[in-house]
């Protein structure tokens, strides 16, 4: 256990509580470190049912500890009981620097980590080239990671100053916006969504090239953030050849 306290104080390092964010971070090739369960049988029997592709993996890293101990080091009640130590993915080159069709989300602030880990899920089922954040609160917190299932290790998802100088293009989803519709979103474009309550920031909608809103009906103000990620990504998925 003293391991896991450490690495929880190291940015190198991610929480994942539950199976599923297990099950996935394994799927797309995260180093586990170890897994903590109270219930190894229970966990072993549920991976062989819903990830029987992972399930000699997961079986191999589990550690059993005590009920108590587990509870201790979980930052929330577990549906699962278990916890694993992943080691992040190393950042790498900029993202938007490299070429390709498919788009990145781009969140500015976001104040709900549960809708920043939605929105990884997201992106990560629609095949999106990665996930950017500004703000003050960490894309990789435990938070996140069970609202996306573990789908962060999917694709590239990191916290950015801001948007950096890119040649794609910069579409701004904004209530002020023309209708979305297929085939408005091109290929290789940086998607921008501000918080449900502010929007957008005045400066990231004078950046973009195009601003988009979700056709909605009249008196339903917003969508929650990640399912207008989610609304936008098969937008341009389903508006493609």
């Amino acid at each position: 256990m003293q391991r896991w306290r450490e690495a929880r104080r190291d940015p190198a390092f991610a929480l994942l509580e539950g199976l599923h964010p297990l099950k996935h971070a394994l799927r797309f090739g995260a180093s586990i470190e170890a897994a903590w369960t109270s219930e190894p049988g229970r966990i072993k029997a549920l991976a062989a049912k819903l990830a029987p592709d992972v399930a000699e993996g997961i079986g191999a890293l589990l550690r059993p500890v005590s009920t108590a101990a587990l509870a201790g080091i979980a930052s929330a009640p577990l549906r699962s009981p278990v916890v694993a130590l992943a080691r992040r993915p190393a950042p790498g080159p900029d993202p938007l620097a490299g070429e390709g069709r498919a788009p990145f989300v781009f969140l500015e602030a976001p104040t709900h980590l549960g809708n920043v880990g939605a929105a990884v899920r997201a992106a990560a089922a629609a095949g999106a080239g990665g996930l950017l954040t500004t703000g003050p609160h960490d894309p990789w917190h435990p938070a996140a990671l069970r609202g996306s299932a573990g789908l962060h290790f999917a694709l590239p998802v990191r916290r950015v100053a801001g948007p950096a100088d890119t040649a794609r293009p910069l579409v701004a989803f904004d209530p002020g916006g023309e209708p979305l519709r297929f085939g408005a979103i091109p290929d290789g474009a940086v998607l921008l969504f501000g918080t449900e309550r502010g929007g957008l920031s005045p400066l990231l909608k004078a950046r973009a090239g195009r601003r988009l809103a979700l056709p909605m009906r009249p008196g339903v103000s917003s969508l929650n953030l990640a399912t207008a990620v989610a609304v936008a990504l098969y937008a341009w998925r389903l508006g493609r050849p």
